[in-house]
């Protein structure tokens, strides 16, 4: 087995420079269950000691501390409420409240509604996240504004206000995008030139094609976006962008935005095939993620896992340009086994 020559953070750096790594990297995203299981399954103590184990380069993710007005226990800054929805093998936070929900006009949020206020955060403490952790890729800032917008409006509704209500659209995104691009710039205030990743994202994808139309994506979201992408090459920090599902129609928009990684790769969605996504963009994207946590590591084997990791080093690792991770979070579904065996296998396979 050949030596590591690099740190996570050189071999991260190395990937989004298009440079050679001394290995293609790895990346962790999962539910606080899985990590509870390979725990066991790998008899580690810590998630620390579970990387290390499992040779995974995780970044780590600096953020602000809040100090504003007090929040109840289920409640966040902007008045949702959220609940624990069980599905057999864990939960997650789902929102059951949307206090935007009534409203018909701007005119009467503006009037009764109180955004968010930017000073609300303290970021004194950003440079002390970092400190003796210089080894690893450094995640912060972004944003997701839409994301937030379902959850003020509710789902339905949001998408309906697209179409129905413009102008609440506009103004309730410029006010989220905003506070996003405030927190983005005050943390690389803190530490500049520390930050390597900043996370833009938006899910604009089905399983088998667009949830919302090019035309309003033009309209509402990448403008918006934009700005972000800016403000982080700005900054020297490359954009990872997240988009789950069928989002191939919308692929050269994103690029024309400028972001450097597309995630995840949910290949057996229709558009999203790996080899003619490498041929058609490898050379001006970097992808991560691309095994299949759907099936593959939810139904499959060991082997199974083994396999995709290898198929996807040849077809999406190509002249490097890909980290290996899983397509999404990891359920609890999945073995432990078969996850092992994913970062096992780019462990064996992924040395360039």
């Amino acid at each position: 087995m050949p030596k590591e020559t690099m740190t996570a953070k050189e071999r991260w750096l190395a990937v989004l420079q298009r440079k050679k790594p001394d290995r293609l990297p790895t990346d962790y995203w999962a539910t606080p269950e899985v990590t509870e299981m390979l725990l066991k399954h790998t008899g580690t103590a810590s998630a620390e000691e579970l990387f290390a184990a499992l040779h995974i380069d995780v970044p780590i993710t600096v953020s602000p501390t809040y100090t504003g007005p007090k929040l109840e226990s289920d409640q966040d800054v902007f008045g949702c409420r959220y609940r624990d929805v069980k599905y057999g093998t864990g939960s997650y936070r789902e929102c059951v409240t949307h206090p935007l929900a009534n409203y018909a006009t701007v005119a009467e949020i503006e009037a009764e509604y109180q955004w968010p206020d930017p000073d609300w955060w303290d970021y004194a403490g950003i440079a002390q996240q970092v400190e003796g952790r210089e080894t690893n890729p450094v995640r912060g800032g972004g944003s997701e504004p839409f994301l937030k917008y379902k959850d003020l409006r509710g789902q339905e509704q949001a998408f309906m206000d697209l179409v129905l209500n413009p102008d609440l659209v506009h103004y309730c995104l410029d006010k989220l995008f905003e506070l996003a691009y405030m927190d983005t710039l005050r943390i690389y205030e803190q530490i500049p030139g520390k930050v390597d990743i900043t996370y833009v994202a938006e899910d604009m994808g089905s399983e088998t094609d667009l949830m919302l139309s090019p035309q309003h994506i033009r309209t509402f979201l990448l403008p918006r976006m934009q700005r972000i992408v800016d403000l982080a090459h700005q900054a020297g920090a490359y954009v990872f962008h997240h988009n789950d599902g069928a989002i191939r129609r919308v692929i050269p928009d994103l690029i024309g935005l400028g972001i450097d990684v597309l995630n995840p790769i949910q290949w057996r969605c229709p558009g999203m095939e790996r080899q003619a996504l490498k041929d058609d963009f490898g050379s001006q994207l970097v992808f991560h993620g691309g095994v299949d946590n759907q099936q593959t590591l939810a139904f499959g084997t060991p082997a199974d896992a083994a396999a995709e990791v290898r198929e996807n080093i040849r077809i999406l690792g190509a002249d490097g340009g890909y980290i290996i991770a899983p397509c999404h979070n990891i359920q609890p579904v999945s073995s432990p086994e078969t996850i092992a065996a994913m970062y096992e296998a780019a462990w064996e396979h992924g040395w360039m």
